[in-house]
């Protein structure tokens, strides 16, 4: 994710690793764009569809990065670390699309999912599971509790980009299926 963030920025990364002396990371950002005309404002990156997204995860690092890359695609983006504030901002404020981790704190991302599902107003909200659970077995759950896609961490950010890209609009509505 961070290569990603760092290439839509015009940059760079660089690793060197050695066996028990750790790694380091370097990042490499332009100072200032070459041409302007070569900058691609970030609604056009997602094709037109400006999501409302609500990120539930419980690993502030990772909430803040897929946050960014999110926004620097021009979507509109809320973050929340456990799933009772999940349950309390999705009904505060409905967003179009809902990443939600399954290994949250409390209640975990399978019973956000089944409470969204009763909650009324929030029918059509996207569930996507992004999380480390990536076994057949913890797909079929997703579907069973509700969510529409599953995606295991790490997450390719193109592939990422593409699925909000399209279910970014309202009109988009919940897929008929589609757990992948």
């Amino acid at each position: 994710m961070v290569r990603r963030l760092v290439e839509l920025h015009g940059g760079r990364v660089e690793v060197e690793s050695e066996l028990g002396q750790g790694a380091e990371f370097r990042v490499f950002l332009p100072g200032l764009p070459v041409r302007p005309e070569e900058m691609v404002p970030a609604s056009t990156a997602v094709e037109g569809h400006a999501a409302r997204l609500l990120i539930v995860e419980d690993n502030t690092d990772a909430a803040e990065s897929l946050m960014m890359l999110l926004e620097l695609l021009g979507h509109r983006v809320r973050v929340v670390h456990d799933g009772v504030a999940a349950l309390e901002a999705a009904t505060a404020n409905v967003p179009d699309v809902m990443l939600i981790d399954i290994g949250l704190p409390g209640i975990d991302g399978y019973e956000v999912a089944r409470r969204i599902r009763r909650e009324p107003g929030l029918e059509r909200v996207v569930l996507v599971a992004l999380t480390g659970y990536g076994r057949e077995g913890d797909k079929k759950q997703a579907l069973a509790a509700g969510f529409d896609y599953h995606l295991a961490k790490p997450v390719n950010p193109d592939t990422l980009q593409d699925l909000v890209a399209r279910l970014g609009s309202a009109e988009a509505g919940r897929p008929q299926s589609g757990l992948h």
